[in-house]
């Protein structure tokens, strides 16, 4: 048999042993037996601890997180848990998926093993081959035939009848005299190191430049064409003085997502803070148009069109943002200015408060002009 499908049956026998494991275990209680099992197998065990002390005429399954072999098994074992032992005698074959594996009993014919480690005691013996996948390997016993492993650590002081083969990225210890054939020491293949061309990468960053300057320059065209009144009576609250909104900006960075997260955390806040982190998001993402804009302002003196106004400050912001290291600082600021200008123009508008009542109108306003009154006939100035 080759390695190959030796690795291949290795494989499919711990998926096997797996769905034992998830199938057996996961349904029953912490008892050493499943079923009755008397006559001949297959016989069923499950639990926390599983001890096979009787003669079994059969095969064994068993799922447990430990299991220990001390009878007789005429069968095979296949077998799941933490910790498996064998200290009888198994006729058949071992189908075996566990943290750590013992043999100190013996074995007729083959064991197929997966697990971190494996261990062939002194009076252990395996009549046939060893398929196993484990993290360190000692062998003790006796091997009738092959030892194919992939193995981090390898440790052979007993007997192996046959060849022995191994992946591993370390030397086996082996005793002089403990193989009776050849050994082949496979190690791995190392990941092949892709070499990148400097002129991929710089090929790569310009056409992400490219890419981000056509896409959210038609975010800030757009933004110029529907909504210029609105930035620009936010970036009013930057030309005087900026700091101001950086400060509003810096602290309302820091307050608001912990505020959000009290709320949410309380469960009958949680509707609010949804709602609260949604207009969150929505003002955040606006920093981007808010900053592009403020850029164009400070560029273009006068009243220039609000859409070349953000479309300058775009391509500033979205080529700044692509430079290493400083797009850091230049995200920062963009986030903090333009939530400083946000909230600062929010608090002017008072959205949260009614409009004043109009003022009574007066009697005298309602009624109109009073007509002048004309003198009656005969009527004249008094002379004195």
């Amino acid at each position: 048999m080759s390695v190959r499908a030796r690795v291949v049956r290795l494989v499919a026998l711990t998926a096997v042993a797996a769905a034992v494991a998830v199938g057996i275990g996961g349904a029953t209680a912490a008892t050493a037996r499943l079923a009755v099992n008397d006559g001949p197998g297959p016989h069923l065990y499950s639990g926390t601890s599983v001890d096979v002390s009787d003669t079994v005429d059969g095969d064994v399954y068993a799922a447990a997180q430990s299991v220990t072999i001390s009878g007789d098994v005429t069968g095979d074992v296949i077998a799941a848990a933490q910790t498996i032992t064998i200290t009888g005698r198994v006729d058949g074959n071992l189908r075996l998926a566990a943290q750590t594996v013992t043999i100190n009993g013996e074995v007729t014919r083959s064991a197929t093993i997966f697990g971190a480690d494996l261990v062939v005691a002194r009076d252990g013996r395996v009549g046939k081959d060893i398929v196993a996948t484990v993290a360190t390997a000692g062998i003790s016993g006796d091997v009738g035939r092959d030892l194919l492993l992939s193995v981090g650590d390898l440790r052979i002081d007993g007997t192996v009848g046959g060849d022995v083969t191994y992946s591993s990225s370390k030397t086996a210890r082996i005793a002089d005299g403990a193989v009776s054939g050849t050994v082949d020491h496979i190690e791995p293949q190392p990941a092949q190191r892709v070499e990148i061309s400097p002129w991929a990468v710089v090929l790569g960053w310009a056409l992400g430049l490219l890419y981000a300057l056509i896409a959210l320059s038609l975010i800030t065209v757009a933004a110029g064409l529907l909504v210029p009144r609105w930035l620009h009576r936010v970036t009013d609250e930057l030309m005087p003085s900026p700091w101001r909104a950086l400060l509003v900006g810096f602290v309302a960075s820091i307050v608001v997502p912990f505020a959000l997260l009290f709320l949410l955390v309380t469960i009958i806040g949680a509707p609010l803070a949804l709602a609260g982190l949604l207009i969150w998001i929505v003002l955040t993402l606006a920093t981007f148009l808010v900053s592009s804009y403020y850029l164009g302002r400070l560029v273009l003196r006068g009243r220039p069109h609000p859409v070349l106004t953000s479309f300058l400050g775009g391509i500033i912001l979205i080529a700044a943002l692509q430079v290493p290291w400083l797009n850091i600082l230049v995200w920062l600021a963009m986030v903090f200015f333009g939530l400083g200008a946000e909230l600062l123009h929010l608090r002017r508008l008072r959205p949260w408060s009614l409009p004043p009542a109009p003022e009574p109108v007066m009697a005298e306003h309602a009624a109109g002009p009073v007509a002048p009154v004309a003198p009656a006939p005969g009527d004249g100035p008094l002379v004195p």
